[in-house]
């Protein structure tokens, strides 16, 4: 029995070197890093104070003001991703493929920024002012949702966890789906970059500046 062949038709890509494959493939080829001090927290109180953050990156200019506040960053990152994708594979979405287009999505945690924000907001200021968007935006296979919302693919759906194997597995899966004949087309979306803001991280903070930290935490 012959093996079924599967292949790579389009890439989209959003990394600390680019917020697309072009960007990010010329920053590779000049050697370029993109690591650097940590900016999107005050890390003062941390050992380690850089980080491979992604840069310059506006949810709002891609995905509108609305869409954008209703996610988590991870899954902007998905959905603007998969749009590149798409687009630089040719693929078009319709009523003859969708059902059997489908989504796997791998990320090492998922919503950690929407969640410090809705823990934050439970012990400041109690649980009406948790946000009821927590939940679907913190889950990991939100992302996955989302991106199936967005380019209406209904094939199967999930999202893979696995911490440092989590990229290679959401892409070893889909392929092994698509050899199954579970779906014919297969998006698979890894995320290993998890950004929070400076507010979610102050109760935490305040916990080291009121000597809960490790000893020579600064």
């Amino acid at each position: 029995m012959s093996r079924v062949r599967v292949v790579v038709t389009g890439v989209g890509c959003i990394s600390p070197l680019g917020n697309n494959v072009d960007t990010t493939w010329q920053g590779i080829l000049a050697g370029k890093s993109g690591v650097g001090l940590i900016t999107h927290f005050d890390p003062t109180l941390f050992k380690t104070r850089f980080a491979a953050e992604v840069k310059g990156f506006d949810a709002e200019s891609h995905l509108g003001r609305r869409d954008a506040r209703r996610m988590d960053r991870f899954t902007q990152f998905a959905v603007v991703a998969v749009g590149e994708a798409l687009s630089d594979s040719g693929l078009e979405i319709d009523d003859g493929n969708r059902g059997r287009a489908g989504v796997i999505l791998g990320t090492g945690i998922g919503g950690i920024g929407t969640l410090l924000k809705g823990a934050e907001a439970l012990a400041e200021r109690g649980p009406r002012w948790v946000s009821p968007f927590l939940i679907p935006m913190m889950l990991p296979d939100t992302g996955a949702g989302q991106v199936a919302i967005h380019f209406g693919l209904r094939g199967p759906n999930m999202a893979v966890v696995t911490a440092c194997a989590t990229g290679a597995n959401a892409i070893g899966e889909a392929s092994e789906m698509i050899r199954r004949g579970a779906a014919v087309t297969y998006i698979p979306v890894t995320l290993p970059d998890m950004r929070v803001d400076d507010s979610e991280l102050d109760p935490y903070l305040d916990l080291a500046r009121s000597g809960g930290a490790p000893e020579d935490s600064g």
